[in-house]
């Protein structure tokens, strides 16, 4: 299905969500919700003396779509996309790859590694209730064509502890293993496809709770997690908070040709996923390096 059509299938959603949502959510959360599908502004929860808590997604629910979210699926919709637009020439070599999900359902691994690309991050899991049912194939079949791989987790910040959700992670493909052919574990936190763009909570709510997912992923596996977001994402619900830049690699989402203002703290990507649609599935990424600098991020 053209990802044209599926950037159509959720806008409506989103929209249909809100209204079915509207007599159980609290009314700042309410507020958001409906501000984003209008594309305005949603409040800023950190300036707000007591930020009002989302309602928990209820997983496992008809109101639950885990197969619809993946890395970017929320962006298009709330920062669009310059459709078309040549990517730029970069400081350093820009090596190809590509990120997919249950979206995409089996992939022909083979005919993605004959046309260019390198490294490829699989969505693993989301909150503590969903597993990629094709995670299997995508995985351990981007390994066998010889693209260097790695999974990611999709935040659900308001239905669990971040503790709680990288164990989830870990235990269902988010490890690593220092063969060069494995990425870091990813935590992708972006807009709350359920409602409130930070899922009720405050800017240092978030941060610990990123906090939480990232050291526990570093405990468990020895590496801390590349961060997948946007930059007015991380500003709005982080406060822009500098405090990752050090220990976590970014892997920005920007449809444009170029990444722009990076979040705070850090002083380049790692990965920038430039593109939602292309010449491989799913999502269009570059690594910020040649393919041996890629190698050695794999190493550790």
């Amino acid at each position: 299905m053209p990802r044209s059509s599926r950037s159509a299938r959720t806008a409506s959603r989103t929209t249909g969500t809100t209204r079915r949502t509207a007599r159980r959510l609290p009314a700042a959360v309410l507020a958001a919700a409906t501000a984003l599908v209008a594309g305005v502004a949603a409040p800023a929860y950190a300036a707000d003396p007591a930020p009002a808590a989302a309602a928990p997604t209820v997983e496992g629910t008809a109101a639950f779509h885990p197969d619809r979210d993946f890395a970017g699926s929320t962006v298009a919709a709330h920062e669009g996309r310059a459709a078309g637009a040549p990517v730029l020439s970069l400081a350093a070599t820009q090596t190809p790859g590509l990120d997919v999900a249950s979206y995409q359902g089996n992939v022909g691994w083979s005919s993605v590694a004959a046309n260019g690309a390198k490294f490829a991050y699989v969505k693993a899991t989301e909150g503590t209730g969903y597993t990629n049912p094709y995670f299997a194939q995508q995985y351990n079949g981007s390994y066998n064509a010889g693209l260097i791989r790695g999974a990611y987790h999709f935040a659900l910040p308001n239905s669990s502890s971040g503790a709680t959700q990288a164990n989830y992670f870990v235990n269902h493909g988010g490890g690593w293993s220092a063969d060069g052919k494995t990425l870091p574990p990813a935590l992708d936190i972006e807009y709350n496809p359920y409602g409130a763009t930070c899922y009720g909570l405050s800017q240092s709510a978030m941060v610990n709770w990123i906090r939480d997912f990232s050291n526990t992923v570093h405990t468990r596996t020895g590496r801390y997690p590349t961060i997948y977001t946007t930059t007015n994402w991380w500003t709005q619900c982080t406060g822009n908070y500098a405090g990752f830049a050090a220990t976590n690699p970014l892997w920005i989402a920007r449809y444009a040709s170029t990444t722009g203002t990076l979040p705070n703290g850090w002083s380049y990507q790692t990965f920038w996923q430039h593109a939602d649609s292309g010449t491989l599935p799913g999502d269009q990424d570059y690594f910020n390096g040649a393919p041996d600098r890629l190698r050695a991020l794999a190493l550790g």
